[in-house]
């Protein structure tokens, strides 16, 4: 007869699992990923090579994991703001943009790629597909949202999304990638994120109405 895991269990895999992701993510940054193998992760997070290969049986499948938890964000569809309100929506998903932006590792997960693109293209695509891609959705269904409940005249969405996040990144994170030292005070992130909202708002919010 099985049983379920305890909570305790659980527990101790997350630990675990979260110090393999830890770890891959170091050495890939300090050896590439083509130079960093299993059986060293599982050295550096201090596991067994059974718990590594049980959690993640390839090299590939391990950065997939690394490329989706470092994007995870909790903007699904329940968390997306409600429509209705361009203005406070827009500058919500601006501030969980910066800080998903300037957490720990993101830009290093970005460099990880770009230094082994040549050689491994499927990073690109697994950042892309399992990360990015997931997100920039989550912006577009906002703005679909609003479209639906009558806030703003927008053909299309996808167009809207990449401006208004481009805004966004091309201050807080882009920078990063030629200047390790870049880091703009808080005030100053907080003004790039109202100042894309209000562009926003002057590109696509609907007309007003006399009864406005």
């Amino acid at each position: 007869m099985t049983t379920a895991p305890s909570a305790y269990h659980r527990r101790l895999a997350e630990q675990k699992r979260a110090a393999i992701l830890a770890a891959a993510t170091r050495l890939f940054l300090d050896t590439g990923y083509d130079g960093t193998s299993l059986a060293r992760i599982a050295e550096s997070a201090e596991v067994s090579k059974a718990t590594l290969f049980k959690q993640f049986p390839t090299k590939a499948a391990l950065f997939d994991a690394i490329v989706t938890a470092s994007w995870q964000t909790g903007d699904d569809d329940a968390a997306r703001p409600p429509a209705g309100d361009l203005h406070r929506g827009l500058t919500a998903i601006g501030r969980r943009y910066v800080a998903l932006l300037t957490r720990p590792g993101m830009a290093d997960l970005f460099r990880i790629v770009i230094a082994e693109l040549h050689r491994f293209p499927e990073l690109g695509e697994a950042q892309f597909t399992r990360g990015k891609l997931p997100y920039f959705d989550s912006v577009r269904r906002y703005l679909e949202a609003e479209r639906a409940a009558g806030t703003i005249v927008v053909d299309d969405t996808e167009l809207a999304t990449t401006q208004f996040l481009g805004m966004i990144s091309n201050f807080v994170f882009w920078p990063r990638m030629l200047l390790p030292h870049w880091s703009p005070d808080e005030a100053a992130i907080l003004h790039v994120v109202d100042e894309a909202v209000l562009m926003m708002a002057a590109r696509y919010a609907a007309p007003r109405t006399d009864g406005d």
